[in-house]
């Protein structure tokens, strides 16, 4: 059960979800492990002294993943009837552990049931009912038990930490934030709640306040894939590929694999211009499941951004048969056509990807560049400019579009009263971001955390050695705070030489403020929740500035990737959820089926 809010994972009490990135790490074994096999003891020879040393075996036993044997014994120690009402309810929710492990939700639910009519004030039995109530769907039911658990237990973290991820199952965002936040507060190592938020802040639009996140997700488990993986996606929204591949290929380390993320770190690697990179990581997924209509699809692009048009046709007309209905598989078979100086044969792909997915960006992209191939480059530049409002992160239409010297996507309007002098606060869809004519060719993605439009409220550049660094202050949106609402205000830190974005980080929320200290070449930043980021700012001239932060209580400073950065709001997630069993596609040919995409890799390369 739980006490003052803790964790109890030593007992083996403590059930948290592996459905979200709210997962619980793996427990680690300190008593002596069970014997396999051990016989149990005949009930009316049995005394509560051998209902302790049952116990003790089968919490090893449940340490070390031995579920099975952990039922066994927990069953010898419930069948002595001399045991009292709470260490009975203790063995059920054991045994309600171990069954959740072994994949039955519903045995799992019997046990937590008994524990709470057994002890009705027991907060754990309520937060791991809520938990497996999570896993199978039951999302409202599992909330209404991880309110009990809160009720019963307030400070109850873990409680906090599943309750967001219900939360974020059923798109309340700002409750899961505040959730999260609340954990954090309680426990500044949980990594758990550190990765969900981290996830949240990507899903919303802020990959800065998700790399700090997750780096402190990571600092406390190094190898929490969901965490490793959501960092790629956030290095991807900053575009920082060189950064991204280095994190996918750590979580391919630990699922080996795995198909998405293998697929994931080609397009990441085609991103960067590492085309042979990109073509072994599709080989390879072509090789562990040869019907993955979304790796022969990757693979057939990949042969055609090196110019092997033929085995790109071969590659794209082989994940047609396997999925005929597979309009990103049509809509790069034109492209493909373009290339080749023939638009006139994708002509008949890009009809059949428009009457398949009309909206799909990459058709509407393929869509433009036979437009352009035929000369009807105003039509072209519409329907590019199209594609990226939809997918921000489409290269390909971005680099069509500076190909015809238009602009990539304008503003759709500009808010006068909230812009600074030179900097205007303009608006494209539900994005902010502020631009300066001084400064071609620079976008400073707003951040917001919370209700409310952002104000522009200061800019200054900083003296000698950081004279080419300049901070953009502006009001991020209020949040609920302990006393009420509280205004929060982030500031841009700018790198005007090299037209970039180094970080946004926080300033203040309500009274209280984050500390930056500045010295000649870096800054430090202090946040409000405890821990620090440091970042690298003076350089020679001649070299690429670093932009990557370093958490000072943990690993090294890692370098950071180039191009300025471009705003990419992702919008879906499936916020950390990430199972190691799946690693081959399901379906046809392998391909993802039905409605909205919910991860970062089916949003940018959704087959």
């Amino acid at each position: 059960m739980a006490r003052n809010g803790k964790t109890h994972h030593r007992s083996g009490r403590e059930f948290r979800s592996a459905l979200a990135i709210a997962a619980a790490f793996a427990l680690i074994p300190e008593l002596a492990l069970a014997q396999t096999g051990t016989p149990a003891p005949q009930p009316a020879a049995a005394s509560p002294a051998d209902a302790a040393l049952r116990v003790r075996q089968a919490v090893a036993a449940l340490r070390s993943d031995r579920a099975e044997d952990a039922i066994r014994l927990y069953n010898a120690a419930l069948a002595i009837e001399s045991l009292p009402n709470d260490q009975r309810a203790l063995l059920h929710i054991d045994r309600g552990v171990a069954r959740a492990r072994l994949g039955q939700p519903r045995a799992a639910l019997e046990d937590f049931n008994r524990a709470i009519q057994l002890v009705p004030e027991g907060a754990t039995a309520y937060n791991n009912r809520g938990t497996v109530l999570l896993e199978i769907g039951a999302t409202p039911e599992a909330i209404r038990d991880f309110d009990r658990a809160l009720v019963l237990a307030p400070s109850y973290a873990a409680a906090l930490t599943n309750r967001a991820a219900a939360h974020v199952r059923l798109g309340n965002h700002r409750a899961a934030l505040g959730d999260y936040s609340r954990a954090i507060g309680l426990l500044q190592t949980d990594g758990a709640a550190f990765a969900g938020r981290g996830r949240v802040h990507l899903a919303q639009g802020r990959p800065h306040a998700a790399l700090r996140d997750l780096g402190r997700a990571l600092a406390v488990a190094p190898r929490f894939a969901p965490a490793l993986r959501a960092r790629a996606e956030a290095y991807l929204a900053l575009e920082r590929y060189k950064d991204a591949t280095d994190d996918l290929g750590r979580v391919l380390e630990i699922d080996r694999d795995n198909i998405e993320v293998m697929l994931l770190r080609g397009y990441a690697a085609i991103a960067a211009r590492d085309i042979p990179a990109a073509l072994r990581d599709f080989q390879h997924a072509v090789a562990i499941d040869p019907k993955s209509n979304g790796a022969i699809e990757a693979q057939g692009f990949a042969q055609a951004k090196a110019a092997r048009y033929e085995e790109a046709l071969n590659d794209l007309s082989r994940a047609i048969e396997i999925d005929p209905r597979s309009a990103q598989a049509y809509a790069y078979r034109a492209w493909v056509y373009r290339l080749m100086g023939r638009p006139e044969l994708g002509q008949t792909d890009i009809e059949r990807a428009m009457g398949l997915e009309p909206e799909r960006p990459e058709v509407i992209w393929a869509r433009g560049e036979l437009l352009e191939a035929t000369g009807r480059t105003d039509e072209a530049i519409v329907e590019l400019r199209r594609a990226l409002e939809l997918k921000p992160m489409l290269r390909e239409a971005a680099a069509a579009l500076e190909r015809n010297g238009a602009a990539q996507i304008a503003a759709s309007h500009e808010l006068e009263e909230q812009s600074l002098g030179e900097w205007r606060l303009q608006v494209r869809g539900n994005q902010h971001f502020a631009t300066n004519a001084r400064f071609p060719r620079l976008t400073v993605p707003l951040e917001l955390m919370g209700d409310g439009l952002p104000r522009l409220t200061d800019w200054s550049m900083r003296p000698e050695a950081l004279q080419h660094i300049g901070i953009l202050r502006f009001t991020a949106g209020t949040v609920d705070g302990k006393g009420g609402p509280e205004e929060v205000e982030h500031a841009a830190v700018i790198d005007t030489r090299a037209r970039r974005v180094i970080t946004i980080e926080q300033v203040r929320q309500g009274t209280r403020a984050a500390e930056w200290t500045w010295s000649e070449t870096k800054l430090t930043v202090a946040g409000l929740e405890g821990g620090s980021e440091e970042y690298l700012l003076a350089a020679p001239v001649d070299r690429e500035v670093a932009q990557q932060p370093r958490r000072l209580d943990s690993g090294p400073r890692y370098s950071g990737g180039g191009g300025a950065p471009s705003w990419a709001p992702w919008a879906q997630g499936n916020f950390g959820e990430y199972n190691a069993d799946r690693r081959r596609s399901s379906g046809p040919g392998g391909g993802y089926k039905g409605g909205k995409p919910k991860t970062l890799f089916d949003l940018l390369f959704k087959n």
